[in-house]
């Protein structure tokens, strides 16, 4: 149905035909349009239709309010309502217009279009093919009511039925989290660390207040950065599970993703060890100082350790959700604990703590506490390394990801905000702690000042106590002495314990959910195949209990070591490394300039991220210089080993998108620089029809193109346009494909023509880009000229002559076997299906004699049913035998060796090149470039070139020069004089029978007769175009007598091919001279160049 500007735009005046879509009569109610009522308002837009109400069209006015506003539903759909459609009177029937896009076989636009696109796995709606809506509508398709709302909503093609049920939701029951619990407070608990309470206070006597927040400064621009990074990451598409893996897989591709990805899962794994480690010390501590131990440190260690990470397991495997409880609980305790800390240095100070330091805020404690006091062996940098593994934990949201609500809005949301809030903390902390307690301190309440002692000026002299002997000895308390400051600092010293308590286990438990989740994605994607077995997920949130039970073998033994300070320092570059990739990402995705790269977090800069990434990798040796270059040498390593796999996957990474920018800024540069002889390649069209189908032609150009020069596989469909394009369109990917999966670095073209000739002129034309085009076609020789049609005849010649025409050189290939090894591979396909319905018949009978036969009428049945399959596999059998043995005779083995002959190494022996015609030089190139290649690196090139009898040593030393010019290495030259001279006659004799049946013998007739045979067969020879051109008969002749005796052993020939001039020289007869030329020999490569130079002797 056609629609215009006109008041019956919407008429149907044929209402009885099939093969349009028709508006039918529905019925409309006020109960739908109530349904709708409900539905949050769209975006505030004003769109009207193309209909005018003044002219009795319908038009719809989007405002928030508005009841026709009101009905239109937010996944695209409408509610109908009587006000949403008018009435019209066409002959005799009443029309209700339905919302457009429900009146065509086109689809509106509708999300469910977009979803899982190239995904596997997923379900995906289609939109009705350009094919279904350009074509004509098939005559047998009934358009029933509501079939082209059906199709226009993807829903299903015309004709189909329209069911009520609606497939089950697969998400429903999953336990989802928002921003706060799913990434807010993962990030807040793996940020607020056991640094926090036992750490910080040492790094800011050290370093002092300044600098000290400078380190906590430096660590969150680190943060902050890749946060910013992550954020644009997030908001540029539909987020997973896998977190930071899920991220860099798909930006940067699965060699940068799964490297990083396998290292992040295992540095969260030996994270759980890590801070259980440090959780059970804590507690090891307290029990030493009641006297409890139960063996010793470390074995004490290691069983609190054990019992920890089963416990913690146990909330892990019970589900998301109870672990998120956990974290919420574990958070509420850790900011009890940090209130606890800033209420206490309110709290006026005993003699008791102010002998440990503690004096609540002074301006001169604050004043000597600003600037830094490195103890021997410390520094700047040394201190940051501490203090920076405290402020990981940015990823604790991402790396559940697969669990969030809403990925793209939670991940940034929660993280940034995580930042800030525990970023206000740590620098509250710092300037609190750095302004309460001194440096150092005796402990001793007796060390006061009594009046006219002297004071050395320190802060805590001025405030009565005197701690001079700790310049000279060691105290144990104060800032640089003492790791347990906040709690002596707070109000309630145990709430402290707490709170490290509540650090750890929620770290330890961040670290556990995250290993498996992240690791889960990374076996799904299927990058390490040995690893596919803990992809599977159980129950309804998918948990991936095998990589549960992974992660917990893995600390648990970290656990059994004990001893993890030479590990602790990997870990860290483990997540710096990460960091650094999520920043490199973002830049690389920005600076490939993809239109796909759309962010809805616009906070971010692609230079700012280089820079973020640049940081991290300086920030992973500064913390450690080892465990830096360990962590590179394992990525490199596994960045290598995911390269050499080739995983089977397409993510659209910016990796690629880079490599298309990069070959189109190349070729465009291309485009300013002329072309020099010096850098001339044979660029290649290879008439190869399916590249499969001839192999050894492909071959033999590709060892003379392959890292060298363009190499085009065409085809050339002759046809009926619709079935030809259709035909053409559904292989395209298939052959290229099979190129790739065979190594062949080339590329495959088809077109769809009226006949032969116009489909290769246009290839001729219009192949490459740039100067990325073809200089040279390739074909095969045409054995079955002598049984072609005339048509097919004229074709073939005049390709060549087209392509002379273009000045494109020309390849002619003959083998002895030809090329074409169509049927041999449908025979093989036939075998083939054959075989697999053989086995799917085998398993059919194995699965009914594994079932119990039934009793009675039933069960003899069965039997009968099994006797009757039993019976038909030897009918099978044989039926497979027969067509074997029908086509023992067809198939023919020398013709699949001679499809394989160029693939082989070739051994010692010679490539001939008769350069009997200057044709610019490629007759010489090419064998000189298959001399290069690992195949023919053992062939020898001889030179034969035409001279006189009288000066064969002359022209031989002239050769020898211009060949040592040029740097070709040769192993011969031959000089052939006898060239003119006639062939013998049994040679003139089977070129004459040769052409027999393609000569008019016009000079027989009378001219009448002549005349008419000329009309009516303008392809057959002539008496006077045979006697006119006799000579170059007669040379051809003789050049094979000459091949013959001095070629026929040779691995290779490389002959100059003959130029037809046009209309001057039949097409039979140029094809007989390339028969004769090239029969009985070797391999044989008939070459003739476009007569420009391709080799030069200038530097």
């Amino acid at each position: 149905m056609s629609m215009n500007n006109s008041s019956n735009v919407f008429l149907d005046s044929a209402p009885s035909h099939q093969n349009r879509f028709q508006v039918n009569v529905i019925n409309e109610s006020h109960e739908s349009s109530a349904a709708a009522d409900g539905n949050h308002d769209p975006p505030h837009y004003e769109e009207t239709s193309f209909v005018d109400e003044a002219q009795n069209r319908l038009r719809i006015s989007f405002r928030p309010g508005n009841q026709a506003y009101d009905n239109f539903l937010q996944n695209g759909e409408t509610a109908k309502t009587d006000a949403s459609f008018h009435a019209y009177d066409s002959h005799t029937n009443t029309y209700y217009l339905q919302t457009f896009g429900h009146n065509t076989m086109d689809a509106v636009p509708k999300i469910d279009y977009y979803r899982n696109t190239g995904s596997i796995s997923g379900a995906k709606m289609n939109r009705p093919s350009l094919y279904e809506i350009h074509e004509q509508l098939a005559k047998n398709v009934a358009v029933t009511p509501g079939s082209a709302d059906r199709v226009a909503n993807g829903d299903g093609m015309p004709g189909e039925e329209l069911t009520e049920n609606k497939e089950e939701d697969p998400n429903a029951g999953t336990v989802k989290f928002g921003w706060v619990k799913g990434v807010l407070v993962r990030c807040m608990l793996n940020i607020w660390g056991v640094m926090l309470f036992i750490r910080l206070s040492w790094i800011v006597g050290e370093a002092g207040i300044g600098l000290g927040v400078i380190v906590i400064g430096l660590s969150v621009v680190v943060t902050t950065l890749t946060g910013i990074s992550m954020s644009a990451i997030c908001t540029n598409g539909v987020v997973r599970g896998g977190g930071a893996y899920y991220l860099i897989s798909r930006s940067l591709g699965p060699e940068f993703g799964g490297s990083i990805g396998l290292i992040f899962a295992f540095a969260n794994a030996v994270a759980v060890a890590m801070y259980v480690v440090g959780f059970a010390e804590t507690v090891v501590d307290l029990l030493a100082e009641s006297n409890s131990m139960m063996v010793d440190k470390t074995n004490d260690i290691r069983i609190i350790g054990s019992i920890t990470v089963v416990i913690l397991l146990g909330i892990s495997v019970a589900g998301m959700e109870w672990e998120a409880k956990a974290q919420v609980i574990l958070l509420v305790i850790l900011l009890i604990a940090i209130a606890n800390f800033f209420i206490g240095t309110v709290i006026p100070s005993n003699h008791e703590k102010k002998s440990r330091g503690f004096f609540n805020y002074q301006a001169s404690i604050f004043a000597e506490n600003f600037g830094p006091s490195f103890t021997e062996g410390e520094g700047f940098f040394s201190v940051f390394a501490i203090f920076f593994p405290a402020a990981t934990g940015i990823l604790a949201g991402a790396n559940i990801s697969g669990d969030l609500e809403d990925p793209q809005d939670a991940i940034p949301r929660g993280t940034m905000l995580a930042i800030l809030i525990t970023t206000v903390a740590y620098i509250g902390v710092a300037i609190c702690v750095g302004a309460c307690v001194v440096r150092d301190a005796t402990g001793n309440v007796n060390d006061t000042i009594i009046s006219g002692m002297s004071c050395n000026g320190s802060a805590a002299c001025s405030l009565g106590y005197d701690f001079s002997r700790c310049l000279n000895q060691k105290c144990p308390y104060g800032l640089m002495n003492n790791f347990q400051v906040m709690s002596m600092v707070s109000g309630f010293g145990p709430l402290i314990t707490a709170g490290i308590f509540s650090a750890t286990l929620s770290s330890a438990l961040a670290s556990l959910v995250s290993a498996p989740k992240v690791f889960q994605a990374l076996c799904k994607d299927n990058i390490y195949k040995a690893l596919q077995f803990f992809a599977k997920g159980y129950g309804k949130n998918n948990e991936p209990l095998r990589g549960y039970i992974l992660t917990f073998i893995i600390a648990m033994a970290f656990i059994l070591i004990a001893e993890l300070n030479t590990i602790a320092p990997i870990i860290s570059n483990f997540f710096l490394a990460s960091y650094a990739l999520i920043n490199f990402s973002c830049f690389h995705a920005s600076y490939a300039k993809s239109p796909g790269w759309r962010p809805a977090y616009g906070v971010y800069n692609m230079w700012v991220s280089l820079f973020g990434a640049i940081l991290c990798c300086g920030v992973m040796f500064v913390i450690n210089w080892w465990a830096a270059v360990i962590t590179y040498v394992i990525e490199f390593f596994l960045y290598i080993y995911v390269t050499y796999k080739k995983p089977d996957v397409n993510w659209g990474s910016s990796t690629q998108a880079l490599s298309y920018v990069s070959a189109l800024d190349n070729a465009l540069e291309l485009t300013t620089v002329e072309d020099h002889v010096k850098n001339f390649r044979p660029q290649c069209i290879v008439l190869t029809g399916g590249p499969m189908t001839r192999p050894a032609l492909l071959d033999i150009t590709h060892a003379f193109t392959k890292n060298s020069g363009l190499c085009i596989c065409c085809e050339v469909y002759v046809g009926p346009r619709k079935e030809c394009v259709k035909e053409m369109n559904s292989g395209m990917a298939k052959k290229q494909a099979w190129l790739l999966k065979n190594n062949i670095k080339a590329f495959y073209a088809a077109v769809a023509a009226d006949c032969f000739r116009d489909g290769v002129r246009s290839l001729l034309q219009a192949s490459g880009l740039g100067r990325m085009k073809p200089n040279t076609m390739v074909i095969g020789f045409k054995r079955n000229w002598r049984k072609a049609p005339p048509a097919e005849i004229e074709n073939y010649v005049g390709i060549i002559h087209d392509a002379f025409d273009f000045e494109i050189g020309v390849v002619i290939v003959r083998i002895s076997q030809g090329f074409d090894i169509s049927q041999v591979l449908q025979v093989q396909d036939e075998l083939e299906k054959l075989e697999q319905e053989r086995l799917a018949l085998e398993a059919t009978i194995k699965d009914n004699e594994s079932e119990e036969g039934g009793r009675g009428i039933r069960g003899l049945f069965k039997k009968a049913g099994k006797l009757n399959i039993t019976k038909q596999v030897p009918k099978k059998d044989s039926s497979i035998n027969t067509i074997q043995s029908m086509h023992v005779g067809e198939f023919n083995q020398r013709l699949v060796e001679a499809s394989t002959q160029f693939k082989k190494k070739q051994g010692k022996g010679t490539i001939d090149v008769w350069w009997l015609f200057d044709d610019g030089g490629l007759t010489l190139l090419i064998p000189y470039i298959l001399t290069l290649r690992k195949k023919w690196k053992d062939c020898k090139l001889r030179i034969y070139v035409g001279g006189k009898i009288n000066r064969i040593e002359e022209e031989k030393i002239a050769m020898a020069s211009l060949l040592s010019k040029f740097r070709i290495k040769f192993a011969d030259i031959h000089i052939i004089g006898d060239i003119n001279i006639k062939p013998n006659k049994e040679s003139w004799k089977f070129f004459e029978e040769m052409i027999e049946p393609y000569r008019l013998h016009e000079s027989c007739k009378d001219l009448t007769t002549a005349e008419k045979l000329k009309r009516e067969t303008p392809w057959k020879i002539t008496d006077s175009e045979l006697e006119a051109f006799k000579e170059k008969s007669y040379r051809q002749v003789r050049l094979n007598e000459l091949l013959q005796e001095h070629s026929r052993a040779a691995n290779l020939i490389v002959l100059s091919l003959p130029v037809a001039r046009k209309a001057t020289i039949s097409d039979i007869l140029y094809m007989a001279w390339l028969e004769i030329l090239t029969k009985n020999l070797p391999p044989v490569l008939l070459v003739r160049g476009n007569h420009k130079n391709v080799l030069t002797f200038y530097s």
